[in-house]
């Protein structure tokens, strides 16, 4: 995600590029004035994240405020993502499942109700006519957060303000690994289509600023990581702020599902497969 500019341009036009590029203009061609209609979209953002992501984030911020009435420090405790379901191994395959579908439900969600309002998939970056430069621009961002993202997570749990983080607990059968792609991916596309092409065009109907937009939505998709601790939420909001701006500069909603997707598999089947390997050695 880069600011690409024209050998020989003007310092001055840099200048307006790179304003551009951190404070955009209000989309305001999406606005709508009808008074009716603004209370009911106020209304559809309340419901759908009281159901889904939203929920999630009160729930997270109650597990954070558990952590830390704990004797032991932040640091000191450990919480896993991906925990097994059920007893018996058949039961839990299906109920991950279940988990499955129901982000998937969550993504399909937002695309509904973005269609109804008018929105075609290529309005919000969701058509296939870019696939091989989406599945590219994916790659780079999954690079670009990635790395820095497990720095940023070992530094915050060195400094106390972040639980041990384990991505997965499920036991060792042939199904785990193809489940926590599944959960990735289905976290992935519930995420990236709700907390940035689902809500940050509804805001832009209401009349919010890009800038204030983005902030909203990254501090959001922060909300819902709280359960990791306070690095878990400032590294999701950063994560928010890039994805945001390169979906509002870019109106290409694949790229970010495809990163989001890399980072959770690499995480997931990654800490898995590390795990195994940890516990053969004598």
């Amino acid at each position: 995600m880069s600011l690409s500019v024209p050998r020989g341009t003007a310092p001055g036009v840099v200048s307006d590029l790179v304003r551009e590029w951190i404070s955009p203009p209000r989309r305001v061609e999406q606005f709508v004035d009808d008074p009716a209609e603004r209370r009911l979209i106020r209304v559809e953002l309340l419901v759908v994240f009281a159901v889904t992501l939203g929920l999630s984030g009160l729930a997270s911020l109650l597990s954070l405020l558990d952590s830390l009435l704990l004797p032991a420090g932040l640091s000191e405790q450990t919480v896993a993502i991906n925990v097994p379901q059920a007893q018996s191994a058949v039961v839990d395959f299906l109920k991950q499942l279940t988990g499955v579908i129901r982000l998937t439900a969550w993504g399909a969600l937002g695309v509904y109700l973005l269609y109804r309002a008018g929105y075609r998939l290529s309005a919000v970056g969701l058509d296939l006519a870019q696939k091989g430069k989406d599945a590219l621009r994916g790659l780079g961002l999954a690079a670009l957060i990635g790395v820095p993202g497990l720095g940023f997570y070992l530094v915050a749990h060195a400094a106390g303000i972040n639980l041990a983080v384990a991505p997965s607990t499920l036991g060792e059968t042939w199904w785990r690994p193809v489940v926590l792609v599944l959960l990735a991916a289905g976290n992935a596309w519930a995420e990236e289509v709700l907390v940035v092409g689902y809500v940050l065009t509804k805001l832009r109907q209401l009349g919010f600023r890009e800038n204030t937009s983005l902030v909203f939505a990254a501090v959001l998709r922060g909300s819902y990581h709280l359960y990791q601790g306070f690095g878990g939420f400032i590294g999701n909001v950063v994560m928010g702020l890039v994805y945001g701006r390169y979906w509002q500069k870019t109106n290409r909603l694949w790229p970010l599902v495809i990163a989001h997707t890399v980072i959770d598999v690499v995480a997931f089947v990654g800490y898995s497969l590390l795990s195994g390997v940890v516990s053969w050695l004598p």
